[in-house]
């Protein structure tokens, strides 16, 4: 198979759709790998490294969609590259379609096969193509509420970890999965008073066991949440309904009840978000405030650190990236149904339920 990798270009993201070293797998397993010129610069590796691992640099875009078979990707398409699609074209990448219409509609068009990273998700409900960036999403998430916690940023004043006589911030992590773990345990390393919220009484069993003494678990509801605005510094956003739209467990009327300069980091932006006031942010204008409250939304968190994020990107997805080359994305997916679930839109149908519904469109099961 003709494998193309591309260069991201959507705003401020540095990640690449595979590593030099998967790039060597791949070829190793027979396929043709075309990499466009300096795809992986931002991530740290040269046009060198790929051709040392057998790939063909090609100079531009449209000629590495043109060649492929299947692309390789990290962010969906955006805009300009709808119409480089061809039918039957194999899109590997994250979609986030629920809370996209307009790129739904042009796959749609475009006729080609969407296999969502975020959607794939073995028999424990566990979501291998997602875990690596929410792991990377969930630490960048304090790091960066942190940060606009200061006040020549327009937050509150405070640091994070407080100093001996000085109460530490309080943050507050509304999800208890990867992201919401990985936020909850950077906030305890720094030293914050931490709250983490989720509806799995097993989850919050676990978590009180794991987590550093710090980390308080809290049943989610409004109610709950409500009691922890009054004081809070920093609140992590981190609620997934895989392929759906996020919750709105922060509305603007909840706003009233913060101290302004309090930080909000949605890290479901990319899922429509789950504070009512969030809309997608970019890393060269990541804030916006409402209401005094800082909203910090930017929907590539981990495309700020590159070279680590496309590392552990390419660990999850190159198996997956392998059986599709290696038996074409059919057979792959009938042998392996975690792989299935990530079919998303296929030659012009919508297979995935929640996408369907979320915008009254057909839904085509993938059986058929």
């Amino acid at each position: 198979m003709k494998i193309g990798i591309p260069k991201e270009i959507k705003n401020n993201e540095s990640r690449v759709g595979m590593t030099p070293a998967g790039v060597s797998e791949l070829v190793r397993h027979g396929h043709e790998v075309f990499v466009q010129h300096t795809a992986g610069e931002g991530s740290g590796f040269s046009d060198n490294a790929y051709i040392k691992a057998g790939a063909t640099i090609l100079p531009t875009i449209e000629e590495t969609y043109a060649v492929a078979d299947m692309i390789v990707k990290v962010k969906e398409p955006i805009e300009p590259e709808y119409k480089l699609v061809k039918p039957g074209q194999i899109l590997f990448t994250y979609f986030h379609f629920a809370c996209d219409r307009p790129l739904t509609d042009a796959m749609i068009e475009a006729g080609g096969v969407c296999i969502a990273y975020e959607t794939v998700q073995r028999p424990d409900r566990s979501l291998p193509l997602l875990i690596p960036m929410s792991e990377v999403a969930g630490r960048m998430a304090t790091i960066n509420g942190a940060y606009y916690l200061q006040k020549t940023k327009g937050g509150k004043g405070k640091l994070i970890c407080g100093v001996p006589g000085v109460r530490p911030a309080k943050v507050l992590v509304l999800g208890g999965g990867t992201v919401g773990q990985a936020a909850a345990r950077v906030a305890a390393g720094m030293g914050a008073r931490v709250i983490i919220t989720d509806i799995s009484l097993p989850l919050l069993r676990t978590l009180s066991l794991e987590m550093p003494a710090n980390v308080t678990p809290v049943y989610s509801n409004k109610h709950n949440i409500e009691m922890e605005l009054p004081d809070v510094d920093i609140i992590v956003g981190s609620v997934l309904i895989p392929g759906d739209k996020a919750p709105h467990l922060i509305t603007r009327d909840m706003l009233k009840m913060m101290e302004p300069g309090t930080v909000l980091v949605d890290v479901a932006i990319d899922q429509g978000g789950c504070f009512e006031t969030s809309h997608p942010t970019t890393h060269s204008e990541p804030v916006y405030t409402v209401d005094g409250i800082i909203h910090y939304a930017v929907a590539n968190i981990p495309g700020a650190v590159p070279n680590t994020s496309t590392i552990a990107l390419t660990n999850a997805t190159l198996r997956y990236a392998i059986a599709l080359a290696d038996k074409g994305w059919r057979q792959a997916c009938k042998d392996d149904h975690s792989l299935a679930l990530g079919l998303n839109v296929v030659e012009g149908k919508v297979t995935f339920k929640a996408v369907a519904d979320v915008f009254g469109l057909p839904y085509t099961p993938i059986e058929l």
